[in-house]
């Protein structure tokens, strides 16, 4: 009896040991693939200093000869940079044609000038032509979607700092503004004829819970977007981009601006464009210093 107690107590321990060395093993294993998850995270480019970057948020941007400022930097798994603009910025319609279900655009492939850069950029996304290829019908998305992207040329992708000039920033997204919030832009338009300080702009949102279902936050600014401005970026008092200018209103608003929703602009770009699911905004290497209104 003693022998075959002994024989029982020795299986019990070596079985005890083998899933032991089996959940070592899963466990492992379990770490290799979180390591493998978090290692395939999309790399942000190593960006050249703020104080002499050539090519940031805030240089303008001439599609065919019509001039816009850029918005946000952006980027990809494949090491591509890239910088926003609006879509109207490569409109080929008048300044009433807004709806871009509708509106005609250069074609995708477009070269895009872009001050600081070495070479032109390319039109590689267009919301107006996205939306047309899609058949959009929402009549909010048709008016608000309004939004580019230009492919940097790889020459220049070391020129490239994300920070928003004066302001510093941005700090994430958001997707809303509420009803005085502060906002903050960097507009950059040649009738301004070069004087920067002119270029900051700080003022209100409106709000945009009503307007368009959420797509575009309507704002009022000190120094209100004048033509040239179109495209540039919008953060909120926190640094958080919100948005791009886009319209320059009349009524019934006098000098007020339309910004389009960014949020919803990347959202609708993932969704239908599957060249830029992994597309991702740059946060500024530069500290957000905050607007002087209270």
């Amino acid at each position: 009896m003693g022998g075959l107690r002994r024989l029982l107590i020795d299986r019990i321990r070596r079985g005890f040991e083998l899933n032991t060395r089996k959940l070592a093993a899963t466990a492992a294993v379990a770490a290799g693939c979180l390591f493998a998850t978090g290692g395939s995270a999309i790399a942000e480019p190593a960006w050249a200093p703020a104080d002499s970057a050539t090519v940031h948020p805030g240089v303008m941007t001439f599609t065919e000869g019509a001039q816009c400022t850029s918005n946000f930097v952006f980027y990809d798994g494949s090491n591509n940079v890239y910088i926003g603009q609006a879509a109207h910025c490569s409109g080929t319609g008048g300044n009433t044609e807004t709806n871009g279900c509708e509106a005609g655009s250069h074609p995708i492939g477009t070269p895009v000038e872009v001050d600081g850069a070495s070479r032109p950029g390319t039109l590689v996304y267009n919301s107006w032509l996205e939306m047309q290829s899609n058949g959009e019908s929402d009549a909010d998305t048709c008016a608000g979607n309004d939004f580019a992207l230009v492919k940097l040329d790889a020459a220049d992708a070391g020129k490239v700092n994300p920070s928003i000039p004066f302001w510093g920033g941005p700090n994430g997204i958001t997707d809303t503004t509420t009803l005085g919030e502060q906002v903050l832009s960097y507009g950059n338009s040649s009738l301004r004829l070069g004087v920067t300080a002119l270029s900051p702009k700080e003022g209100k949102s409106l709000g945009n819970a009503s307007e368009l279902g959420g797509w575009r936050h309507p704002v009022y600014t000190a120094t209100p977007g004048i033509p040239g401005d179109s495209g540039s970026a919008f953060i909120n008092g926190d640094g958080q981009a919100f948005g791009v200018l886009s319209v320059l209103e009349a009524l019934p608003r006098p000098a007020s601006n339309g910004v389009a929703d960014l949020s919803r602009a990347l959202s609708y770009m993932r969704a239908n464009d599957s060249a830029f699911t992994g597309i991702q905004m740059a946060d500024g290497t530069e500290p957000f210093t905050g607007g002087l209104l209270p």
